[in-house]
């Protein structure tokens, strides 16, 4: 009898991998409402923020992209003419 009811109460809790299933779904729920709540606290900027920083970048990256393109080729045309006075090239 007492073997009996030690099992029942055995039976009744949740598995340890319950457990760790229900605990998981818990903390993800909990996570994605601290998210939320974090998100409505957030300052968007506006869209003409947006639409002038977004030129800045691409005028600087067009910028730079040619002044390392000429730097590149007056790199190239220097070792091409120290490489003709060693007789390399």
């Amino acid at each position: 009898m007492a073997t009996q009811v030690a099992k029942m109460e055995e039976e009744k809790q949740p598995s340890q991998l319950q457990q760790r299933v229900t605990g998981s779904l818990q903390s993800s729920t909990e996570f994605f409402h601290d998210v939320r709540v974090e998100l409505k606290k957030v300052t968007w900027p506006s869209r003409e923020d947006v639409t002038s920083t977004t030129g800045v970048v691409i005028a600087t990256v067009a910028f730079f992209g040619v002044y390392l393109a000429v730097v590149e080729w007056f790199a190239q045309k220097g070792l091409d003419y120290v490489l003709k006075l060693f007789h390399v090239a």
